[in-house]
């Protein structure tokens, strides 16, 4: 008896599951039948030939307005496709719910040998391109202006915004052009960008999950290129997950480079930051690559050149209410400030967790570092500036090669551990090259706990922190690199690979060349 009631729960527990399964099947069905749209439309518009009353369904009947394509949702497998050659007036907005197999596309159409068809906002536009509460959507192959006659704060030629909606999946920003951006120049205004990020909402908190920007570019938008908007707050924490930007380019934006803010696990790689104008107020900071309120991001296989704010103006940078940031692999050179900058503010409050666990490691400056003009603390630009109450910070095997100095003012510093409300703790300083061709010396203040292991230190250095000289690191460098080309340009070459980036080249680190190139150099020696 007790056995065939055994049999019978088992049998009961089976059906349970196979019943299931069914529903679970079907349901999954009603799914993909919902997703999938059996009349999926492309739209056409052409502001020459085109006319709103015209069905839009065809090339040959387009509609003419941006206000007529921005009146429709659109649904999964639609496309939106903009005239190449022409220019539309006024804003875009764009609301569409793709899915997986079948994303929303916005792009363009017609004779690919004339440009991409371009889109420009009006006067008082704080946006020309908004995408708002959509998802499984792609934007590429368009132009973006967003001039105006006079500078307007916190306008942006693209904004991607999700408000009140939940999660929204696989937002694909891509081969889109964004340029001459007049916002503010000042953060406190509300600034300006190339492409604004926005999540928020109270009565359902919302975020971008796989949101992609790759193959960009971002020309002269002031004052940022790429910035976030998000839940930065660690007592109402909902980040942004599994961001990707990758090969943009960025050229002529005086103020931040890429910016994430209250996102979790982003990934930044092989962009390209360069010529920065010096146009910024003295009251401001900028940097090129960093994350704030964001945990795990990977700053990797960038390059940021001749960047020339106010203040700061490194190439990398790692901010407060970040933890596990890890920036490898990188180029910075000819920037004002230096290399990197791991700062934490000690009076953010209990929104912040600090700066905990920092990596730094095979990044290469050349000569950064050179500001010539005197700014908030006189000419301060350290190669490594570490600001405030960091924790457990690892910065190693890093060549920060300090060229001639402009003129005779311009902070010759390598290492500067100052105060923000606080001093830096627990750093680990492991098997880096500091090359110096004029003295030059460190600044660790009141930090504590600092540790230095097998560091190169190559010139005439003020409080150096290890005095036994390392004379194969010397040796090495000497052949390898100073014989080449005593700037390093040439020298350090060998260490990098390069790529093309929308007409420029992109210079990064090969990671074996330098893990073999760091190996030689730091040898174990009994």
């Amino acid at each position: 008896m007790k056995r065939k009631n055994s049999h019978i729960a088992r049998h009961k527990i089976a059906l349970t599951s196979i019943l299931f399964l069914v529903l679970l099947c079907i349901s999954g069905n009603a799914y993909l039948t919902s997703c999938i749209s059996t009349n999926s439309i492309t739209y056409y518009v052409d502001p020459i030939g085109g006319n709103d009353s015209n069905s839009g369904r065809s090339p040959q009947k387009p509609w003419r307005s941006l206000e007529r394509a921005s009146s429709i949702s659109l649904m999964p497998g639609e496309q939106l496709l903009l005239k190449r050659g022409t220019t539309l007036n006024g804003q875009l907005e764009i609301n569409g719910k793709g899915c997986a197999s079948q994303p929303i596309i916005i792009g363009s159409y017609g004779d690919k040998s004339l440009s991409k068809p371009c889109i420009v906002g009006d006067d008082s536009s704080l946006y020309a391109v908004r995408i708002f509460n959509s998802e499984y959507l792609t934007l590429d192959d368009i132009e973006i202006v967003n001039t105006g006659k006079h500078p307007l704060p916190m306008r942006t030629g693209l904004k991607v915004e999700c408000m009140n909606y939940g999660v929204s999946h696989n937002i694909r920003i891509n081969n889109i052009t964004i340029r001459d951006v007049n916002g503010s120049l000042i953060k406190e205004e509300g600034g300006g960008s190339g492409i604004l990020i926005v999540n928020g909402g109270d009565s359902i908190r919302s975020r971008f999950d796989s949101l992609t920007i790759e193959n960009c570019h971002i020309l002269r938008c002031a004052r940022n290129a790429m910035i976030w908007s998000g839940y930065y707050d660690r007592k109402n924490w909902y980040p942004n997950t599994h961001t990707i930007v990758r090969k943009n380019l960025i050229e002529e934006v005086p103020g931040d480079g890429i910016v994430p803010i209250g996102c979790d696990s982003t990934l930044i790689e092989y962009n390209l930051m360069c010529d920065s104008p010096d146009i910024l107020p003295m009251t401001e900071a900028a940097a090129g690559i960093w994350p704030w309120s964001c945990d795990n991001t990977i700053i990797q296989y960038n390059e940021v050149s001749h960047h020339k704010a106010p203040w700061d103006a490194q190439g990398f940078d790692s901010d407060y209410n970040c933890q596990n940031t890890l920036i490898q692999y990188n180029y910075s050179h000819d920037n004002y400030g230096g290399m990197v900058l791991i700062c934490n503010s000690g009076e953010a409050g209990d929104y912040s967790c600090g700066n905990i666990g920092s990596v730094i490691r095979y990044n290469i400056s050349i000569g950064d570092g050179i500001r010539p003009k005197e700014t908030r603390q006189g000419m301060f630009s350290p190669g490594i500036h570490i600001a405030g109450p960091v924790r457990r910070t690892l910065i190693e095997r890093n060549i920060v090669h300090a060229n001639h100095k402009p003129c005779t003012t311009t902070d010759r510093t390598m290492i500067t551990s100052d105060s923000w409300n606080g001093y830096a703790d627990s750093t680990c300083f492991r098997q880096n090259i500091f090359y110096a061709a004029e003295p030059s010396r460190f600044d660790l203040t009141s930090s504590t706990h600092n540790i230095f292991e097998q560091n190169a230190y190559i010139g005439k250095f003020k409080n150096q922190p290890e005095h036994t000289p390392n004379f194969n690191a010397e040796n090495i460098y000497k052949t390898k690199v100073l014989d080449i080309s005593a700037d390093g340009y040439k020298g350090l070459y060998h260490l990098m690979d390069s790529m093309a980036i929308k007409g420029h080249k992109l210079h990064y680190i090969n990671p074996k060349r330098a893990e073999i190139f760091f190996n030689t150099i730091f040898v174990e020696t009994k």
